[in-house]
C-alpha cells in the first residue's frame, strides 16, 4: 500500500470524526446534543458487520441495520440502512503481508451482527462518505430485554435538559431521574415526539 495516499486519505474522516486522541477523550453527550446533532434516529436490528479498505485507501466498518422505527430522517419500516465508519474491525494482513492496524479508535462504536439497536446518526462527510453515531460511542444505544442503555450506561444522557411543563407523561418524567438503563419504547417515543414537535427548535426542549 502506497503509504502517503492512504494517510491523505485519512485526513477527512479524521477531521469529521475525531482524532483517535480526541476519541479518547469522549465526553457525555445528553439527548438534546444527540438528536441535535443526528440526520437519521432510527431503531432496528444488525443483520451484518463486515470491514475492508475502500478505493480511496481508507480502512471501514461496514454496518447494515433492518429498521424497525425511524424517530428522524426518511426510513420505512423493514427497510435496511447502511453506513460505513472509520476503521476496521479488527487488525488484518494484506496479500503483500503487511499488517494493517487501523481499527476504529477507541471512542468509537463497536457494532455486532443480531444487536437490537437505537442510533442516532450523524450525516456522513463529503469526501469520504464515512460516518458514525453523533457523540461517536454515546450515540449507539442497545436493547436488551425491554431495556436500553449505551457503552457508558447512559451517564450524562438526561443531565442539563429542562423540558416545558406538562410535555412528558408520568413515565418519561420517572425515566429522567432513573440511573442506567432505562425503559427502551418510553426512550425512543421520547425521542421521536422531541423530533416531530419540534421541541428543541421551539424551546420546548433546552
Amino acid at each position: 500500500m502506497n503509504f502517503k495516499p492512504y494517510l491523505l486519505a485519512l485526513l477527512p474522516a479524521l477531521m469529521l470524526l475525531g482524532s483517535p486522541v480526541q476519541a479518547a477523550k469522549l465526553k457525555p453527550q445528553n439527548l438534546k446534543q444527540l438528536i441535535s446533532e443526528s440526520e437519521s434516529i432510527l431503531s432496528g436490528q444488525v443483520l451484518s458487520v463486515t470491514d475492508g479498505i475502500s478505493e480511496q485507501g481508507v480502512p471501514y466498518t461496514e454496518v447494515t441495520i433492518k429498521v424497525n422505527n425511524a424517530a428522524k430522517g426518511q426510513h420505512d419500516k423493514n427497510s435496511t440502512y447502511t453506513f460505513r465508519q472509520f476503521g476496521l474491525t479488527k487488525p488484518r494482513t494484506d496479500a503483500n503481508g503487511n499488517k494493517l492496524l487501523a481499527v476504529s479508535p477507541e471512542g468509537f462504536p463497536r457494532w455486532n451482527a443480531n444487536e437490537t439497536v437505537i442510533v442516532f446518526m450523524h450525516k456522513a462527510a463529503k469526501l469520504t462518505g464515512l460516518r458514525t453515531t453523533a457523540g461517536m460511542a454515546n450515540g449507539k444505544f442497545v436493547i436488551q430485554g425491554s431495556k436500553v442503555s449505551n457503552e457508558f450506561n447512559n451517564f450524562g444522557v438526561f443531565n442539563d435538559i429542562e423540558f416545558a411543563q406538562g410535555l412528558l407523561s408520568e413515565s418519561e418524567n420517572a425515566m429522567l431521574k432513573t440511573t442506567g438503563a432505562v425503559n427502551a419504547t418510553d426512550f425512543m417515543s421520547l425521542v421521536g415526539k422531541a423530533v416531530s414537535e419540534q421541541w428543541i427548535s421551539t424551546g420546548k426542549m433546552k
